[in-house]
């Protein structure tokens, strides 16, 4: 369900000239494997209109969208529109039209006019993705990037060009990285030339999109095109941070104790190679050589634990700047994930620490594809021996996943000393995965089904949304059925991770902020407030609103119930990297638990539960990641967005200069000076 503020390009097409003949082109969207899970069809009509339709469809969802538009002399959108659905279901309906120098638009996030001068494209707020080609053509004549409407500036690069081959079928391409819109470069392969447009779109392990006869240089591609972005990110990572090996002491600081829940007297936390060394009360004395810290009374925590990632590339920079240091990986390409834990512990990312899970699906029309697709539980045995031989503590099954194998796949997987968690199986309830052994289940809307389905209702489809949207708010949490839920849930000491802000847009209105960014909303780039703004779900009235309102305070207290009866609550987000985990603990604490419980969840039990004992606590011999806050997340935890430094896997890292590098305002904290022993330096770049 990750929500990406890279706004990953999905595909993208020709660019319409008026007076060109009409034609059509065709494209695949191949997920990972070899799966087709969408198409687009581009009409380039005579009448100088460009025609899209576009279907993508993957673990049961997916946009269905109708798009149009006619470019101006100067390559830029004259008119725009699209009409649809997104992901989830909600309408989509957005028109856009340049009259000389007046612009103006209407989404469902937002609408506006502007006066223009000069050169401008519009930004859709929802589309199929195909003004990108008409970008790459315009920004090919203005080298210097080209403005956006409503704000913002476009600008491209060439990363790579070689020829690509499929068969007899040779092509010139280039891999451009477009930056202007999102938290991250898009990168695009596009033709070569004075006129070039988008060859094909590429997301490594899980989405590519092809005109339909090239599929088969989808492997050339992605190859090169995973060398040219971690090139793009090691030199990121040298810009963005600081080893910090010798010995060093962080003086002053009120250490959290996640095993106590509670701060404990001002102390000096030395350590040295990435490792705790030791804990003393706060004026020690240190080696003339120590590397000083002066956390001035700042909150100091263990790094924190984000336990419902999809990892990519691109999300290291805003975990680690909101003090995620640890994140586990619950659905990936097994090949992707291999390749960026390799890169994290060899050092050529900027990342948090990764702790994978192994993927189960089954086959289906609503299948995920990612990590193994099996149908027997000889292939279930083969892809558990898989993922123990390659180090990963526990599994994750998935919605299709077949029922009839379902207990025979987790006793192997515990004789192989693994973890289950997951989503519960399509015709299964959650009582009956808890029953056949599962350590823990992944989601609140999977745990609520369990009072809502049917032995015919099918959660692979939008249901499992919409279903707990609906019955939720009239569900008695004091009656009987739940009551035993909960007691069987604490009986067999069942993990719950709940990733409650996921959830969050089963309440959020068009044109709104919804609430658990509403404290981050102001510091976003322009681009991005104006996707926040676009809900998910169709919610078509005020009582439909109301209703869903209700369901998910139920869910926020259901958590609560879970927590207070015992059940151990390991915090996840399953969306936007950092900001979303930052959010979860909020949830938590409105729903009644104390922030220091809350932090306690977000480290101690991340740790305990995710088989990373080296961390989670601030102690001597322990993981050496630390996170200082500029006040006190025990009394207010939305204090936690106030992170002055970070210091993880023998590096230090400002988090101020990490969010300007994705262009996020930083929030207020006083960052404490890094003071080297001569000849040595201070990070002080800005």
């Amino acid at each position: 369900m990750q929500r990406s503020l890279a706004f990953l390009p999905l595909l993208i097409l020709f660019i319409t000239t008026p007076g060109l003949a009409a034609e059509q082109f065709r494209y695949t969207i191949i997920s990972d494997g070899d799966k087709k899970s969408g198409e687009m069809t581009v009409d380039q009509g005579d009448d100088g209109w460009t025609r899209t339709s576009y279907h993508y469809k993957n673990n049961g969802r997916g946009p269905d969208l109708a798009e149009e538009f006619k470019l101006a002399a100067d390559g830029s959108f004259q008119e725009y529109k699209v009409k649809g659905t997104s992901t989830f279901g909600s309408v989509v309906e957005e028109h856009f039209i340049r009259q000389g120098s007046k612009a103006q638009w209407k989404s469902m996030a937002d609408s506006g006019d502007l006066q223009v001068k000069g050169p401008a494209f519009y930004a859709p707020n929802s589309s199929t993705f195909a003004s990108t080609s008409a970008w790459i053509a315009a920004l090919a004549r203005y080298k210097n990037g080209l403005p956006l409407i409503p704000s913002g500036t476009l600008r491209q690069s060439k990363l790579d060009e070689f020829t690509v081959q499929a068969g007899t079928r040779k092509e010139r391409v280039q891999l451009l990285a477009l930056e202007g819109l999102g938290l991250a470069p898009n990168f695009v392969w596009a033709t070569t030339g004075v006129n070039p447009r988008l060859f094909a779109s590429i997301y490594p392990g899980q989405f590519r999109l092809v005109p339909d006869n090239w599929i088969a240089a989808i492997p050339q591609l992605e190859r090169r095109q995973n060398a040219a972005e971690h090139k793009f990110l090691s030199q990121l990572s040298k810009q963005l941070s600081e080893p910090l090996v010798e010995l060093s002491v962080i003086r002053n600081a009120r250490v959290f104790d996640s095993e106590k829940a509670e701060l404990t007297p001002p102390s000096d936390v030395y350590f040295k190679k990435g490792r705790i060394t030791a804990v003393l009360p706060a004026g020690s004395v240190a080696q003339e050589s120590t590397v000083q810290i002066d956390a001035a009374g700042q909150v100091l925590l263990p790094g924190l634990f984000d336990m419902h990632a999809h990892i990519g590339p691109w999300d290291g920079r805003l975990h680690l700047a909101t003090g995620v240091t640890t994140v586990r990986d619950l659905g990936n390409s097994n090949e992707t994930l291999q390749q960026l834990i390799g890169d994290v512990e060899s050092q050529k990312i900027l990342a948090p620490q990764i702790i994978p899970a192994g993927f189960l699906e089954g086959e289906s029309p609503y299948s995920a594809r990612l990590g193994f697709q099996i149908k027997t539980l000889k292939e279930a045995q083969a892809a558990i021996d898989w993922y123990a031989q390659n180090g990963y503590p526990q599994l994750k099954i998935y919605n299709s996943f077949p029922k009839d194998i379902l207990r025979e796949t987790v006793t192997y997987a515990h004789s192989r000393g693994m973890r289950v968690s997951g989503h519960v199986p399509a015709f299964l309830k959650a009582s009956e995965v808890v029953e056949q052994g599962f350590d823990e289940i992944q989601h609140i809307n999977q745990l609520m089904l369990n009072f809502f389905v049917k032995p015919d209702t099918d959660t692979r489809t939008l249901d499992r949304f919409y279903l707990v949207a609906e019955k939720a708010a009239d569900l008695d949490l004091d009656s009987k059925a739940v009551q035993d839920f909960i007691a069987l849930l604490k009986m067999r000491k069942t993990v719950i991770d709940p990733t409650l802000t996921a959830f969050d847009f089963i309440r959020h209105r068009e044109g709104t902020v919804p609430e658990p960014y509403s404290a981050v909303f102001d510091h976003l780039p322009a681009d991005v407030q104006r996707n926040f703004r676009q809900a998910d779900m169709k919610i078509p009235d005020d009582q439909v609103a109301a209703r869903y309102e209700k369901s998910f305070q139920k869910m926020l207290d259901f958590v609560a119930r879970m927590y207070k009866a015992g059940i151990p609550v390991v915090a996840g987000t399953d969306g936007i990297a950092g900001f979303t985990l930052q959010s979860e603990l909020e949830l938590y604490v409105k729903a009644g638990l104390t922030p220091a419980q809350a932090l306690q969840i977000a480290t101690r039990n991340g740790a305990i539960y995710s088989r990373a004992e080296d961390r989670g606590v601030i102690a001597p011999g322990k993981r050496a990641d630390l996170v200082l806050i500029d006040g006190d997340p025990t009394r207010d935890i939305g204090d936690l967005r106030k992170v002055s430094l970070v210091i993880s896997q023998e590096k230090v890292m400002r988090p101020d200069l990490l969010y300007r590098s994705m262009g996020i305002k930083p929030f207020d904290a006083k960052v404490p000076q890094v003071i080297r022993p001569a000849p040595g330096s201070k990070i002080t770049r800005h």
